[in-house]
């Protein structure tokens, strides 16, 4: 099953939303890949001369992410290091600060009951985040029903890359890409001077085309393709979640789409009425 019919999103507080690419335009290379064995920068572009193009990739702990920045001259090249430092500096923070798995983080003593959300305002933002999330996937997404007590990893990826990218928009820089597995975030314009185009590659079956997009703000989110059967609960059952393959959900920010990916790949058809109605957000695919 293929959902590729939804409402297009509204964005109005943001830049321009995606656009499906023609398919006499797919001559074009794309800039970046998801859904692939893995995601992929373009290498090959030129840098323009009044532009400083930087590509790092980074692992914390089990997650991998990959930046590319496309910034001004006047920046400089120290400053545009300045800036990645600090975007990779939040998220080694984030892992160690707030990973599931780790003993001392704030999540596991959160679970323990030896602090409460109020204790750490980035803590408490996170809190509310989940909160908001299995409000608006009618339970769905509940970080309070996995294994173990609380656990926000369905949209911890996609929040830690989020605090990233604000980092870097505070440095001047407000034109990137961030990736991490099959989900990414971009801002602004590819260092050729147009909108990124992002291939998404389906999730099951690499013979099929890519769907392409372009974008000069938003998020992509999927669940289901890491090759862990069970890694998502379904939260009213407490059993593993087995009735999509995978659920791709795009929209304005990262963590929530991320939840509405996860919520969705547990829920399966049932979830498509939450982009229903004007809604910002919308389900790329969503396959058996």
């Amino acid at each position: 099953m293929r959902i590729d019919e939804q409402p297009r999103p509204r964005w109005a507080h943001e830049q321009p939303q995606p656009r499906w690419v023609d398919q006499g335009l797919r001559s074009r290379r794309p800039d970046l890949r998801l859904g692939a064995r893995s995601h992929r920068l373009d290498r090959s572009a030129a840098t323009p001369v009044d532009r400083i193009v930087v590509r790092h990739t980074v692992r914390t702990g089990p997650a991998e992410y990959s930046l590319l920045l496309n910034a001004p001259q006047w920046l400089g090249r120290r400053g545009v290091g300045e800036a990645l430092a600090d975007a990779v500096g939040e998220l080694r923070a984030i892992d160690l600060t707030y990973g599931p798995t780790r003993p001392k983080s704030l999540v596991s003593r959160l679970r323990r009951g030896e602090i409460s959300p109020e204790s750490y305002p980035p803590l408490a933002d996170l809190v509310d985040r989940c909160a908001a999330m299995r409000a608006a996937t009618d339970g769905w997404f509940d970080a309070w029903a996995v294994p173990g007590g609380f656990d926000p990893g369905g949209l911890l990826g996609g929040w830690a890359v989020e605090r990233a990218a604000t980092r870097l928009r505070a440095a001047g820089i407000h034109d990137y890409a961030v990736l991490t597995g099959a989900d990414l975030v971009v801002r602004g314009h590819a260092p050729h001077g147009g909108p990124w185009r992002v291939a998404v590659h389906h999730p099951t079956d690499a013979r099929r085309t890519p769907l392409v997009l372009e974008m000069t703000a938003g998020a992509v989110g999927t669940s289901g393709v890491t090759g862990r059967r069970g890694h998502v609960v379904d939260p009213h059952t407490g059993e593993p979640a087995d009735q999509l393959a995978s659920a791709t959900v795009i929209g304005p920010d990262l963590a929530v789409a991320d939840a509405y990916a996860t919520a969705l790949y547990a829920a399966g058809p049932t979830g498509l009425v939450w982009f229903r109605g004007g809604s910002d957000y919308r389900a790329l695919f969503a396959h058996r």
